[in-house]
């Protein structure tokens, strides 16, 4: 497959909301949550005012003019949350563009724009039963806390 990563444009922003829908984990046979749900304050941390703050860095990937995946990250009190200079990273495709290789090229792509501007490390949190937990330890990666539903993972840089 075809396709481009770039950074994303500021007038671009709102294709986050999307982004951050599709991030939603859907366990087989449960319904998705309505589209609205990103309205939730613990989901708007991922979005809100993005682009505003240092440390607000996102990458799109694009198959002709249609941006199919999105990576980005920020310093916010997540769910993956370590400290505050640490970037919490957020990463979706469109379900169709999925299992080619989009999400782990923009996943090292992201990793490596961190380790440039200095940071040491980047953490994401992701649900147990999310297929995706492989491919982040295939970027690096690992396990350093966990709860019941979730690890929280860390990727040094």
């Amino acid at each position: 497959m075809n396709y481009s990563i770039r950074e994303l444009r500021q007038d671009e922003i709102k294709v986050l909301d999307t982004f951050l829908y599709e991030a939603i984990f859907i366990p087989e046979g449960v319904s998705a949550p309505p589209k609205d749900i990103i309205k939730q304050p613990e989901l708007q941390v991922y979005v809100k005012n993005f682009g505003e703050d240092k440390g607000d860095l996102c990458l799109v990937a694009q198959v002709e003019n249609e941006i199919v995946g999105a990576v980005w990250v920020r310093i916010m009190n997540d769910y993956g949350h370590i400290d505050d200079e640490t970037p919490s990273f957020a990463i979706s495709i469109l379900k169709e563009y999925r299992k080619h290789g989009i999400g782990t090229e923009l996943m090292k792509q992201m990793l490596m724009k961190l380790k440039v501007q200095g940071y040491r490390q980047a953490s994401l949190a992701v649900q147990k039963m999310n297929y995706a937990v492989r491919m982040y330890k295939n970027v690096g990666f690992e396990i350093v806390d966990e709860n019941s539903e979730e690890y929280i993972m860390i990727c040094k840089l």
